[in-house]
C-alpha cells in the first residue's frame, strides 16, 4: 500500500481528476507529462502495486475520482466488468451466485462476481475486484435488466425469469440443483415471477436438460395446459431419461412425457 504520493503521481491523478476520467491508457501521459515511455510504465506500475489505480488489462487502468481516504483504492464491481467488457467491445450480463443474491433467492453473498459475456473465458482480477467470466455465444445473452449504479455505470443483469432458468441450465457450474426448485415454487406463490416468463427464457436461452425439468416443475405446480405444450413442443424425440436431481441416483418415477426421472423431492 502507498502511504505518500511523489510528483508524477501527484500529477496523474490530477490530471484525471481534472478531466473527470475514469480510465488512463498507455501512451497518453508520454507528452502530457513529458514522460518517456518507460517511465510511464513504471508509474503505472508504481501506482497499481500501491492500490492507488486498478489495471484493467496491460495498458489499461482506472483511476479513482478523487484521492482515495487511507491511500487504499478500488474500482467498485460493475465499474470494473463494464470499463472491461466496452475495452473487448462486448457484452455481458451478471448471472449465477451475483444474481441469485440479487434477487433474494440466496442469502450468500458471492466473493466474485459472475458473468456470462461473449469475449472472455476465465478469471480476472481487478483492483480489488474479483470476477469469473464465462463465455457464451451471442444467442445465450438476452433477458436482461439493468440498473444504474450511484458510480455512474450501468449494472446488466440476468432477469428474475432468466435467473431461475440459469440455475437449472447451469446448475453443475452454479451448485443450485435441487434448491433452485425451491426457488422457482417460492417466486411464482409469491407472484414475483410468471410461469409464462419461464417458459419464455427456457424456450430461448435453455438446454434440453434445463426445458424437461422445469415441464416437470411447472407440472407439479399446475401450470395451464397450453403453456406446457408451449414448453414441450421444441423438445427433441428421446427415449433416454434424465433424473430430475442430477446429483441422486436416477431411481424414482418416469415422467414419460419430459423423459424424466423424477428421483427426489424438491
Amino acid at each position: 500500500m502507498k502511504h505518500s504520493l511523489g510528483k508524477l503521481e501527484t500529477q496523474l491523478l490530477a490530471y484525471t481528476q481534472m478531466r473527470q476520467q475514469g480510465t488512463v491508457r498507455s501512451g497518453e501521459l508520454v507528452s502530457v507529462l513529458g514522460l518517456k515511455p518507460q517511465q510511464e510504465c513504471q508509474l503505472f506500475q508504481r501506482l497499481a502495486r500501491g492500490r492507488l489505480i486498478a489495471r484493467v488489462r496491460p495498458g489499461l487502468y482506472l483511476v479513482p475520482p478523487r484521492l482515495p481516504v487511507g491511500g487504499s483504492w478500488s474500482p467498485d464491481e460493475i465499474t470494473a466488468i463494464d470499463t472491461l467488457l466496452k475495452d473487448q467491445k462486448g457484452k455481458y450480463q451478471i448471472c449465477g451466485p451475483s444474481a441469485f443474491n440479487r434477487y433474494n433467492f440466496d442469502e450468500q453473498i458471492p466473493t466474485r462476481l459472475y458473468a456470462y459475456n461473449n469475449r472472455i473465458s476465465g478469471e480476472r482480477t481487478i483492483g480489488a475486484v474479483q470476477l469469473t467470466l464465462i463465455k457464451v455465444t451471442d444467442k445465450r445473452l438476452g433477458g436482461i435488466e439493468t440498473v444504474n449504479t450511484p458510480q455512474g455505470a450501468c449494472a446488466v443483469y440476468s432477469s428474475r425469469a432468466r435467473a431461475l432458468v440459469d440455475a437449472i441450465d447451469d446448475w453443475a457450474r452454479f451448485d443450485t440443483l435441487p434448491r433452485a426448485y425451491g426457488w422457482i415454487r417460492k417466486e411464482i406463490a409469491r407472484k414475483r415471477v410468471r410461469p409464462s416468463e419461464l417458459v419464455g427464457a427456457a424456450l430461448r436461452y435453455g438446454n434440453v436438460g434445463a426445458t424437461r425439468r422445469l415441464g416437470v416443475l411447472l407440472e407439479q405446480l399446475g401450470a395451464a395446459p397450453q403453456l406446457l405444450r408451449q414448453l414441450e413442443r421444441p423438445l427433441p424425440q428421446s427415449t433416454s431419461l434424465i433424473p430430475w436431481i442430477p446429483t441422486l441416483p436416477k431411481r424414482g418415477t418416469v415422467n414419460r412425457r419430459w423423459g424424466v426421472v423424477v428421483n427426489g423431492k424438491a
